[in-house]
């Protein structure tokens, strides 16, 4: 019987985020996946992507990994995703024998990559890593805005939307924003 390639699928989410950390997952299928529900997670309505993602957990090895606001803050965005990228590689329950990597950058210290652009949109494990990876990040920015009422994180998850950036100029920032990017940068600099 031929062998069949141990391929892990790696996407990070909330690189363009006002707020909260960055999210990374690695993603290795089983065969009972169904493959025709992955797909970019940017087009699958948040409802659904709960769902898809609880499906791709049952049917596959996965890991998560974040980088803090305060590492983007230290490191820059694509050095602190980069980062997150390596820490749900590194957690991988299984040693993948290729790692196939969302965009076209890759974390230090790996081997046996490839990197994709748009990658999320042509490979069902990075698909499923971008899914994975977004209901994390999406999950952990509603329970934040439970304590933090004023910025619709329930509902932006942290982007630059008309509400959060209202709630920025009326209430401050918080420790959750990233206080280098430019909109927050603005307000501290008033």
């Amino acid at each position: 019987m031929k062998h069949k390639k141990i391929i892990a699928g790696v996407d990070e989410v909330g690189r363009g985020c006002l707020a909260g950390p960055v999210v990374s997952a690695a993603v290795i299928l089983n065969e009972n996946i169904d493959l025709k529900l992955l797909r970019d997670s940017k087009k699958i309505n948040f409802k659904n992507r709960v769902k898809i993602a609880e499906h791709i957990k049952l049917c596959s090895h996965y890991s998560i990994g974040i980088a803090s606001v305060k590492e983007i803050l230290t490191f820059n965005i694509l050095q602190a995703s980069l980062l997150s990228m390596k820490r749900a590689i590194d957690k991988l329950p299984i040693n993948p024998e290729l790692i196939l990597i969302d965009g076209n950058f890759s974390p230090k210290g790996i081997k046996n990559y490839k990197t994709i652009i748009n990658g999320d949109e042509k490979i069902k494990s990075i698909s499923a890593a971008s899914i994975i990876a977004k209901v994390y990040r999406d999950l952990l920015m509603i329970k934040l805005s439970k304590k933090y009422k004023n910025y619709a994180w329930e509902r932006n998850f942290g982007y630059g939307t008309k509400a959060h950036m209202e709630g920025l100029r009326k209430f401050g920032i918080t420790s959750h924003h990233r206080k280098s990017f430019k909109p927050i940068h603005k307000i501290l600099s008033k």
